[in-house]
């Protein structure tokens, strides 16, 4: 009779300690919550460059993300796709001219990632080319027309990275996500001047002994306002009327300037 008893009050009890147990689990489980300070930037005849502020919160964490606990963030800004190409000078004749070439399919327009810890360091690197974090685990793919060289291909993924850190569109800033609180954390990320428009994606991701743990994803926008924004779609969907009024505008300037100066 005693063991019915117990066998009762145990399978009346259980549901309870499962959803404690559950309950348990998630507050060991960190979990990520960010922000973006504008989620829109407009580009004028005087942009000159801006930045944004990344902010947020781990919540349910031991340990800030770089103490001895395991947890560390990385924060990615990314562009839309495009097509680049990358091309090397040679002589020919005595003149510098460009010989190969490589096109690098759909890659970020613009990337920046900003981070907790040194970036090899937060995961295995199988984990870091899925997600594409940092700028060696970027995934720059070919075309099928290339008529670079096996041997020579690393050597123009490693021209293309640098050349779009020098033009400030590539940049990776380990260790610089500062912390107010043991959990809530913020970050700037730089766009330049000449920052391509476009819809941009605002990657969060939280590590745990190299693991992900949680991941955010916002929007951002990055658009030409006014007249630039006016010329921009002329350009883009009217190209053949945006040539002649430029051919136009063109002839009207040199006409003008000769009437202005010219000599009696």
């Amino acid at each position: 009779m005693m063991r019915f008893v117990l066998s009762v009050i145990l399978w009346f009890c259980a549901p309870f300690g499962l959803s404690l147990a559950q309950e348990e689990d998630r507050s060991q489980t960190g979990h990520l919550v960010t922000a973006v300070s504008s989620d829109r930037i407009s580009i004028q005849s005087n942009f000159t460059g801006t930045e944004i502020v990344i902010f947020g919160q781990a919540e349910h964490i031991e340990h800030q993300p770089n103490a001895p606990g395991g947890y560390e963030l990385a924060i990615i800004v990314e562009g839309p796709s495009q097509d680049i190409t990358t091309r090397r000078k040679g002589r020919f004749f005595g003149v510098w001219v460009n010989r190969e070439a490589e096109t690098f399919r759909r890659v970020p327009s613009f990337y920046a990632v900003a981070s907790t810890d040194d970036i090899g360091d937060m995961a295995h690197r199988s984990i870091l080319d899925d997600l594409g974090i940092g700028l060696n685990h970027i995934n720059l793919a070919i075309t099928g027309s290339s008529n670079v060289a096996l041997s020579d291909r690393d050597d123009f993924r490693r021209a293309f990275i640098r050349l779009r850190q020098e033009m400030g569109l590539y940049s990776e800033r380990e260790t610089s996500i500062e912390f107010l609180t043991e959990t809530m954390f913020r970050t700037n990320i730089p766009l330049p001047a000449n920052i391509p428009v476009g819809q941009y994606k605002v990657r969060s991701y939280l590590f745990n002994q190299g693991e992900v743990i949680s991941k955010t994803q916002q929007s951002l926008r990055v658009a030409k306002t006014g007249f630039e924004q006016f010329t921009f779609n002329l350009a883009q969907d009217y190209s053949l009327l945006y040539g002649i009024m430029a051919v136009a505008l063109a002839i009207f300037t040199g006409w003008l300037a000769g009437v202005i100066f010219r000599k009696d």
